[in-house]
């Protein structure tokens, strides 16, 4: 048995308190408790405490600075089930306390899988444009459930995902005029997919934009690459010039004849 021969008030927090016990080999600083436990176990000098008294406050306590730190980490922005005890476990808080912080947060509404996913899936569509694939890789690694997936999801409908794929693949054409056709289209398809969305969605998108070149465009375009392969082969001899330059502007997606065109020009 030990008895608490002092309790005073920690310098830098109002609310805990440091106790004091003389387990008879003198007194000597024991451990710290929250101003809830102090009460709860109405702890006062010349009071009595076993190992299990000890152990239980202790354990009280772990439980009271876990559920505050989440309150915490919950004050900056909603978080999902699986963020919160992946930081508890990071300031290495016992499975089993992080285990019953959960529960009082979920008993109080703190936390709510189907509300955070919902509220991630608006915002994200909305500032950051993200496709619904992404979003669901996202959701997962937050540990949102495939059914609160499925469900929230639903919101994204097919008008809503076609509309942001639209307004992408629009401000994509407007920084890259000087690419060929078949640049053009591969380079949204790529960016689209980046960016979350389903093949159909990219389908129909690419439908409803002007990718295509027209003649002078697609002229401008060609020559603007030729330039840059002109200085890589310009030492080559004729014969492997012309041969190295097709390949090369070949593969940037410019037409055989457009490219012959050239060519003979140059």
């Amino acid at each position: 048995m030990a008895i608490i021969t002092k309790i005073t008030t920690q310098k830098q927090s109002d609310d805990r308190y440091n106790i004091f016990l003389d387990d008879g080999t003198g007194e000597k600083f024991a451990f710290s408790v929250d101003q809830d436990i102090l009460i709860k176990h109405n702890l006062q000098k010349g009071k009595e405490l076993d190992e299990f008294d000890i152990v239980e406050i202790k354990y009280g306590d772990d439980r009271k600075k876990a559920y505050n730190k989440a309150l915490e980490f919950l004050s900056y922005r909603m978080r999902s089930v699986k963020e919160v005890e992946d930081y508890l476990a990071k300031k290495e808080y016992h499975e089993s306390v992080i285990k019953e912080v959960i529960l009082k947060l979920k008993e109080y509404n703190y936390v709510d899988d189907l509300e955070f996913a919902l509220a991630y899936v608006r915002t994200q569509k909305q500032t950051n444009g993200k496709g619904p694939t992404i979003l669901t890789r996202e959701l997962v690694m937050k540990g949102i459930g495939q059914s609160i997936i499925e469900q929230v999801l639903e919101e994204y409908d097919q008008g809503e995902q076609l509309e942001e794929a639209i307004a992408h693949a629009e401000k994509l054409l407007k920084k890259n005029n000087k690419l060929s056709t078949i640049q053009l289209k591969q380079k949204i398809e790529q960016h689209l997919l980046r960016k979350g969305f389903p093949y159909n969605i990219i389908s129909i998108a690419l439908e409803e934009v002007d990718y295509e070149q027209d003649e002078s465009e697609e002229w401008l375009a060609l020559v603007k690459h030729a330039e840059k392969g002109k200085k890589k082969y310009q030492t080559e001899d004729p014969y492997q010039y012309k041969m190295k330059m097709k390949q090369f502007l070949y593969r940037k997606g410019f037409a055989i004849d457009l490219i012959e065109k050239f060519l003979n020009e140059d």
